[in-house]
């Protein structure tokens, strides 16, 4: 049962932390050790047991789109970008975007370099534009440096919209 969304006020702020706490569960899940971090740049460090075993400076940015907005964009200052290598640097760490977007009745996530990033959208003269179009969906499904995970989501019982 698909719903129109009416956001609370503070949903903005929740819809950061859920991103963040999605992101951090997955990465623990397959063995990262990772933490949220309170720092200007970036939202997550995580040591990669992989190869090649970086530690990852993660900026996460998520989104809940409501009906008719399930496609669009997520933008990405530049500014973002100065900070999150800052941050990185300061650090040791290896720069990395992750984006979690609520749309209809999937919850998406990504997780890429922030090189492989600019490698798909350069910057513009004010932001990055991170595109959620069924074409590009299906690109970052086949790409090998962009981590993905979905959640499948129905409500089965709520409210009904006030009158």
């Amino acid at each position: 049962m698909q719903m129109n969304v009416t956001k609370a006020t503070r949903h903005a702020k929740i819809c950061g932390n859920f991103g963040e706490v999605t992101i951090l569960y997955w990465l623990s899940k397959y063995g990262f050790e990772s933490a949220i971090v309170d720092h200007t740049g970036i939202d997550i460090i995580a040591r990669n047991p992989h190869p090649p075993q970086e530690i990852m400076g993660i900026s996460v940015k998520s989104r809940t789109r409501t009906t008719k907005t399930e496609h669009d964009y997520i933008t990405i200052p530049n500014d973002n970008f100065t900070k999150v290598e800052a941050a990185c640097k300061a650090f040791g760490c290896v720069p990395y975007f992750a984006f979690v977007v609520d749309a209809g009745e999937t919850i998406r996530a990504f997780v890429l370099s922030l090189r492989h990033l600019l490698e798909y959208f350069p910057q513009g003269k004010t932001a990055v534009y991170w595109k959620m179009t069924d074409e590009y969906l299906k690109r970052y499904a086949a790409d090998k440096e962009i981590k993905t995970f979905e959640f499948k989501t129905q409500t089965t019982c709520w409210w009904e919209a006030a009158k």
